[in-house]
């Protein structure tokens, strides 16, 4: 007796975001990348379609990042201090699809760069990679409102992924993005209501920007709530394929940032010698973090350790072939 395989069927599906924008399309990027446009769910090549494979960018600041591990020295520190060589190492040597730029240094906190100054870094960036962007702020709101229409001004036409866009504080970042033809970061603190509500207001400003929002749901690492980020992304990409529309966006989650904040992560082989090698350990936490968040829909995956982008993307490469059941 022939196996019958039960499949799903689906009334909506993820819409599809651009990224990055040719010459021929008012830009300067190489190539575009497109993202979402499922209509099953993650891997389930026999259920749907799932034209545009996740995508995998590297993190980089535009200044040195002295928290960091110093095991990332090894990788990244003769470049520390060159956000535009740091970019063409994660594109050129570590194979990254994008770059997400952290514009940490206008933190008022640390160096309290200008707008302008930032600026200079973003071009640097942009001049040295072929790649899309993603450019994220210093997380400070009021000097992110200040760098945002800048940022967006000086690089319009290129559709950078521009964040973030939260609900006490989005009007000026979508509208930055509305005005200079860019995509915006939607992020919401693991609450589906507070995403879906956030998505709304976005669209009110510019039914144009729903196909130009990409879902971050705001992830946690391995062993650190990893249960629930997961379950959000599930409700969302679930109510994207029943046709609501407010959260048919892709998703991007930036795992390295979390993974590296844990204690797993960083702590040595002789504070923990159960634990193994502290690099090994820490590429294998970041990894298993960005594969589990792949199964829950995540279209983006933002990473900061080569060698665990590297696992990832061979883990993507195994999951989108088309293991179809006839």
């Amino acid at each position: 007796m022939a196996l019958s395989i039960y499949k799903e069927k689906y009334s909506g599906k993820v819409g599809e975001v651009v990224l990055g924008a040719t010459k021929e399309q008012g830009g300067t990027r190489s190539h575009t990348i497109t993202v979402g446009g499922e209509t099953a769910l993650p891997f389930l090549h026999f259920e749907g379609d799932l034209p545009n494979r996740p995508v995998v960018a590297l993190e980089i600041w535009d200044m040195a990042p002295v928290e960091w591990h110093p095991c990332f020295k090894k990788y990244y520190g003769e470049v520390f201090d060159n956000p535009g060589a740091w970019a063409e190492k994660c594109v050129e040597e570590y194979k990254a699809d994008l770059v997400l730029l952290r514009l940490k240094s206008a933190d008022p906190d640390l160096e309290d760069r200008s707008p302008e100054e930032c600026v200079s870094s973003l071009k640097k960036v942009l001049g040295a990679v072929g790649v899309p962007l993603i450019v994220l702020g210093c997380g400070k709101a009021e000097k992110d409102n200040q760098l945002f229409p800048k940022i967006a001004e000086a690089a319009a036409g290129e559709n950078l992924l521009l964040g973030v866009a939260e609900l006490e504080q989005y009007k000026t970042i979508t509208s930055a993005c509305i005005a200079h033809n860019h995509s915006v970061i939607a992020q919401s603190p693991i609450d589906i209501n507070i995403c879906k509500q956030l998505n709304i207001l976005i669209a009110e400003m510019s039914a144009a920007m729903m196909k130009r929002t990409v879902i971050d749901p705001t992830i946690a690492a391995l062993g650190y709530g990893i249960e629930y980020s997961y379950s959000i992304m599930e409700r969302a990409r679930l109510g994207a394929l029943q046709g609501d529309k407010m959260l048919a966006m892709p998703m991007i989650g930036n795992v390295g940032y979390e993974v590296w904040k844990a204690k797993e992560a960083n702590i040595s082989a002789a504070e923990a010698p159960r634990w193994g090698g502290q690099e090994e350990r820490a590429v294998l936490w970041e990894a298993s973090t960005a594969m589990a968040l792949l199964q829950g829909g995540m279209d983006i995956l933002v990473m900061r350790h080569p060698q665990a982008l590297k696992l990832v993307k061979q883990n993507i490469e195994e999951l989108m072939k088309d293991n179809s059941y006839d």
